[in-house]
């Protein structure tokens, strides 16, 4: 991309950004782009602990994913506060995910498909309602003046998002090289403390995975996006 305009990340739980796609984050703030994100739910849903509760957890993953955006660069974090595992295609949804979009004015939206797909982590209901809400808010709802006219009266003009990366599409076409921001990457998941018993093990799958996607393209390491272009 020529144009270095502004990044906005919008996915479902914490840490799905720093799986999916940290390490391009990492690169573009790097090369002087501003990047947030969205995260939509709590992720109040994510342990085996018998002693946790969904309160406890939902702070705890708050806090981890703000020292992950911290390591990245990442600024601001938006946080929507859903359940996890109950995130809904609603009309509040949209609208706070257009608010984003207007406010930050980004030149990219990175998200995750909104397909369905037999890679279960990838195809989590959640993942999906994020991509397909993200997807309609860029068009027409971010675009068009007369949706959400409230969001006029705070004074947020209509914004063009010029491409989006959907993460964990089945057939990408775009691979950005993470050679130089692998480690960042990994530094930022283990961040996530709570969500992962065996650290090691995770990060070894995570490398495994970029070397795999890079090995295709003649690079170290890589994250794999579609791309969708829209008309200026």
């Amino acid at each position: 991309m020529q144009d270095r305009g502004g990044v906005l990340v919008v996915v479902a739980h914490p840490d799905d950004a720093e799986f999916g796609c940290a390490g391009s984050v990492a690169r573009w703030i790097l090369e002087g782009r501003q990047v947030a994100y969205l995260i939509a739910t709590t992720g109040d849903k994510g342990s085996d602990d018998p002693a946790m509760t969904s309160e406890r957890l939902a702070t705890i993953r708050e806090a981890e994913q703000l020292r992950a955006a911290q390591v990245l660069g990442v600024d601001p974090v938006i946080f929507l506060r859903y359940p996890d595992g109950e995130l809904e295609d609603s009309r509040e949804f949209r609208r706070e995910v257009v608010r984003a979009i207007r406010r930050l004015r980004p030149e990219l939206l990175v998200t995750t498909t909104p397909l369905p797909t037999l890679n279960l982590y990838a195809g989590h209901r959640d993942h999906r309602t994020a991509g397909r809400v993200a997807l309609d808010a860029v068009y027409p709802y971010a675009r068009d003046r007369l949706h959400f006219p409230e969001l006029a009266a705070e004074g947020l003009a209509p914004h063009k998002v010029l491409e989006v990366y959907l993460m964990w599409h089945e057939e990408p076409d775009v691979w950005v090289d993470i050679s130089g921001t692998m480690d960042l990457k990994l530094k930022a998941l283990r961040c996530h403390v709570s969500q992962f018993s065996d650290p090691e093990t995770v990060e070894a799958r995570v490398r495994q995975r970029a070397t795999e996607l890079g090995t295709a393209q003649g690079i170290t390491y890589a994250e794999a996006f579609k791309r969708i272009q829209l008309p200026r």
